[in-house]
């Protein structure tokens, strides 16, 4: 799944470490892998370099860590692995929450590297479809409740029924090119300004 055209931002510490996660990445075709030494400016960082994945390494990740890495994920919207030498479960929850796509205790093998990176990235891609899906679905959820909205504002003054209200909704819509919820937004919000 890796190809060459990724370019892997390693966040870590410690040379040696930072040493073994580079090897691992290249060996495993990677095209491009930056080292980031330290945490410090950590979301303009990732922002300028504008990898395609964060892979961060600590022997422990703190509170301060999740929430720049819970800014990655979201602000940046880019996957992010991460590997720690040992963690709790309190610890593992506050990653989840924070969007890390892999969480991995005690894990870090060159061979093993590409696997976890391919998971990362499905995961965020996922979990990214999910949240879209999710988004259009409360806005069809909005657009329905206005349109219902507005029905029942045009039933009343109008004394149409319900069908009626709708078709008129639509005619509207259609003459103007416009989407119903667009009309029904108009007429809820006259009718909001004409109390």
């Amino acid at each position: 799944m890796t190809d060459t055209s990724l370019t892997v931002a390693v966040i870590d510490p410690s040379r040696a470490r930072a040493a073994i996660l580079e090897e691992g990445l290249r060996a495993a075709g990677i095209g491009r892998v930056v080292v980031v030494p330290d945490t410090a400016d950590l979301m303009e960082r990732v922002a300028a370099l504008a990898p395609d994945v964060v892979v961060i390494h600590l022997e422990s990740p703190s509170r301060d860590i999740l929430e720049q890495m819970s800014s990655v994920t979201r602000q940046a919207e880019r996957p992010v692995a991460m590997f720690v030498d040992r963690s709790d479960a309190a610890m593992m929850q506050a990653a989840v929450d924070a969007g890390i796509s892999a969480y991995v205790v005690d894990g870090l093998r060159p061979e093993r590297i590409r696997s976890i990176l391919d998971i990362a990235i499905l995961r965020h891609n996922a979990f990214a479809r999910l949240q879209r899906e999710l988004s259009e679905a409360r806005g069809e959820l909005a657009d329905r409740k206005l349109i219902e909205r507005a029905k029942g504002i045009l039933m009343n003054l109008k004394g149409l029924s319900e069908e009626e209200a709708y078709k008129q909704l639509r005619r509207k819509a259609m003459n103007e090119k416009r989407k119903i919820a667009d009309i029904a937004r108009a007429i809820v919000t006259t009718a909001d300004l004409l109390g």
